[in-house]
């Protein structure tokens, strides 16, 4: 007869799900046991503990909404975001490099023609025009692409955070389409570095572990391409102080662009601009397959790439 103390309790468990239909599920449930109860064991973990862990992760649930993801940020700051990217794009094949997600894709509401200002109520931060490119992995220019855009301003808050997002919609995020040469191109302003939120039980974590919040200025890509795996990546601005240090463990070289000051009274497209402002340029290379692109926060729906 099974005694379920330590010595065998673990045994037990992972048996129970002997029975699961899905191969995988029933993989991924006994592994799952195995590795946590591995976990209590290795620590001596306290009733005290365990308590604390499971109020934290009931805060962290009730912090989730429709337009913030607190697990979202919870499994970026535990870098099991970016494990988790990395063991599913072990092979790039010369293609671009992936990142995180990160908690503030929210989907677009419309394309947005080559060379708007995507952020153009931003009266303080300085100009960028970001020129970009689209190509297979020996490029060859891909057309009609679908590529989101999204970025925080130069107070550090995405639109998505602030409390009038409903009332005046997208800003600093926008929806291109590559034209014949695989190209689009779109003015903004120049990101900066920025504090993940810290108002929730994430944020409470990184302040008592003494670690800083903060992620190094960047822009993020969704680059969803028919016949090719979706890019979800991000590029970061050069120089900034925090790339070695990002919070979320997002940063990799070949995502880094050199962003250049500009004291030009026009920006490569031919339409005047005020000194000073900055030049992103970048080429991004897909990989062929498939795969599925995720959707906004609070929709349930998939679609294939």
């Amino acid at each position: 007869m099974t005694q379920f103390n330590e010595s065998e309790l673990t045994n037990a468990v992972i048996r129970s799900f002997d029975d699961t239909p899905n191969p995988r599920a029933k993989f991924l449930l006994q592994e799952l046991v195995k590795s946590l109860h591995d976990y209590v064991s290795k620590t001596n973990l306290t009733f005290e503990e365990w308590d604390y862990a499971i109020d934290f992760l009931t805060r962290t649930g009730h912090k989730c909404t429709d337009i913030r993801q607190e697990f979202i940020l919870l499994s970026d700051v535990l870098g099991v975001s970016m494990l988790v990217d990395a063991v599913n794009h072990r092979d790039r094949g010369g293609a671009t490099e992936t990142t995180v997600l990160g908690p503030f894709y929210v989907g677009e509401h419309k394309v947005t023609p080559h060379g708007t200002d995507i952020s153009p109520h931003n009266l303080t931060g300085e100009k960028m025009f970001v020129e970009s490119r689209v190509t297979d992995n020996n490029g060859k220019p891909l057309a009609g692409v679908p590529v989101d855009v999204w970025h925080a301003d130069d107070d550090g808050l995405y639109d998505s955070q602030k409390p009038n997002y409903d009332s005046i919609g997208a800003s600093g995020r926008a929806r291109f389409i590559t034209d014949s040469d695989g190209r689009f191109t779109f003015r903004t302003i120049l990101p900066c570095s920025y504090p993940i939120p810290t108002d929730g039980p994430v944020g409470e974590m990184i302040v008592k572990t003494n670690r800083h919040p903060m992620r190094p200025a960047h822009v993020h890509f969704l680059v969803n391409a028919k016949g090719y795996e979706p890019l979800i990546t991000h590029v970061f601005i050069g120089g900034d102080k925090y790339l070695d240090s990002d919070v979320v463990f997002g940063v990799k070289d070949e995502l880094v662009a050199r962003v250049e000051k500009r004291s030009d009274a026009a920006t490569p497209d031919g339409k005047p601009v005020a000194a000073p402002w900055h030049l992103m340029t970048y080429e991004f290379h897909l990989k062929p397959g498939g795969g599925l692109a995720p959707k906004p926060l609070g929709t349930q729906a998939e679609e294939p790439a």
